[in-house]
């Protein structure tokens, strides 16, 4: 109790100081007070709309607003047995103008100002780069050496017949779909590319949820899917350093400068973290590891960003050199700790911020006459029949039979992610108009939508004719 009644009066003594201190100040240099808004000037309307409309308050809102309808999607289509990508994606559409703009153009105005944008674009730009390292980290083509051969002639199948279907299609659509300005070659390689890409990480995440992972189906998938990865993005560096250069000879030095930092990535510094992470093996196994690694996180953050931020200078993107990063961290506890650690920070906060920058990007209200939904459908089906068609083909002539090539080129047809990324790197470049864009999108979400029925029709057909057969 004399404790208590101590801290009391030694509170009440120090209050006491303030105000005389307070007052006599006050007293000793007079001044003019500030003008008063009529009522309170911390509670009016005015002030509150204020306040609400200053950079952070606004990108707060987006933050809040964002995440929640992500998470809601996502939750909601993961009950209909799709995987919650598709849900964040239709997320970010329903936020963009396509939806939100449509319904209340002044709340849209208000939540995502055009004054924010280049805010939330440099956000979610950060996302995608530690999401496109964290990508790297699972492409680990070890655990299918014995299929390998089957696995790179399925996946290289599977972007060489889109690409030529894409660049082909370019011809049909060059003149209504791309911006003026843009040269065809440019147009062409970026359909192509839009038509070739796999969502790896998609994909992996449906093969787990189905409980594929030890099948033959699920091991081919994965490897499929990871030499698919590592060739498409290959790929896109050198049409980025096709495009972006101003000439052949700058192409060529892009891309020769590429392959330089690829090398070096490869084989100087992936075996030098070997040696490293060796070293400290032992001293991991004395302790908690994750105690040890985590003084190695923002080493690794700096590591990725590094990367990023080479290949950016060199001439390509950014997410290449993020993504090559990531492909060259030894495999075990520390790719390990990387996914735990930076998983929840890419995926929870930073790309529900992408998919809705995207959204905001995706005019759905351009397709407005039959002859651009045409072209909607067309695409779609040339996307379908080039992906999927492709690598069921190639599944089937080597070997497989034909309800698991089926299946395959049902996985393999997986785009979500990693298609509006890239197509967002051409729309950044100007290569895509708001109406090709828009088809893309389209795209990118009915064949991400279409896997898991056709994989439950196949698998359905599958156990229909083994019950047969008994």
């Amino acid at each position: 109790m004399k404790n208590v009644v101590g801290y009391l009066l030694f509170l009440a003594l120090c209050v006491a100081l303030i105000v005389l201190v307070l007052n006599y100040g006050a007293r000793m240099f007079p001044s003019t007070p500030p003008a008063v808004h009529h009522g309170s000037a911390v509670f009016s309307l005015s002030a509150i709309r204020e306040n609400l409309s200053s950079p952070l308050a606004i990108l707060l809102t987006q933050l809040v607003l964002i995440v929640l309808v992500a998470r809601s999607m996502g939750a909601l289509v993961r009950m209909l047995g799709q995987p919650g990508v598709i849900g964040e994606m239709i997320a970010g559409i329903l936020l963009g103008p396509s939806f939100l703009g449509w319904l209340s153009p002044a709340l849209m105005n208000s939540v995502f100002p055009d004054s924010s944008m280049n805010t939330l674009r440099m956000f979610s730009q950060i996302g995608v780069m530690l999401f496109m390292f964290l990508v790297g980290t699972d492409v680990d083509l070890q655990h299918f050496r014995d299929r390998a051969h089957t696995a790179v002639w399925v996946s290289h199948a599977s972007i060489v017949l889109p690409f030529i279907i894409g660049t082909t299609l370019s011809f049909l659509i060059y003149g209504s779909m791309a911006p003026s300005g843009v040269p065809f070659t440019a147009f062409a390689l970026f359909l192509g590319v839009a038509m070739s890409i796999t969502a790896f990480p998609v994909l992996a995440r449906i093969v787990e949820e189905r409980g594929l992972t030890h099948s033959s189906l699920g091991i081919m998938s994965l490897g499929c899917a990871a030499v698919d990865d590592v060739t498409a993005w290959s790929i896109l560096a050198v049409v980025l350093a096709i495009v972006k250069a101003d000439a052949l000879g700058s192409a060529l030095l892009t891309l020769l400068w590429v392959a330089v930092f690829a090398a070096l990535m490869i084989f100087l510094l992936k075996p030098l973290l070997k040696k490293i992470v060796a070293a400290r093996e032992t001293k991991i196994l004395k302790m908690n590891y994750e105690t040890e690694f985590n003084s190695w996180a923002a080493i690794i953050l700096v590591f990725a960003f590094l990367s990023g931020l080479t290949t950016e200078v060199i001439g390509v993107h950014a997410l290449f050199g993020a993504f090559l990063a990531g492909a060259i961290i030894p495999g075990g506890r520390l790719r390990n700790f990387c996914r735990a650690r930076f998983d929840s920070v890419a995926s929870g906060l930073l790309l529900p911020l992408f998919f809705a920058f995207t959204g905001l990007r995706t005019r759905i209200d351009l397709l407005n006459d039959w002859s651009a939904w045409g072209i909607c459908f067309l695409v779609i089906g040339c996307a379908v029949v080039g992906k999927l068609g492709g690598s069921m083909l190639a599944a089937r002539w080597s070997g497989m039979k034909w309800g698991e090539a089926f299946s395959l080129g049902a996985l393999m047809n997986t785009r979500g992610l990693m298609e509006l990324i890239v197509l967002n790197i051409g729309y950044d470049l100007g290569i895509l108009s708001s109406r090709i864009f828009a088809v893309l999108v389209l795209m990118a979400l009915t064949t991400t939508f279409m896997t898991a029925p056709l994989l439950s029709l196949a698998q359905g057909k599958s156990r229909k004719n083994a019950f047969a057969a008994g």
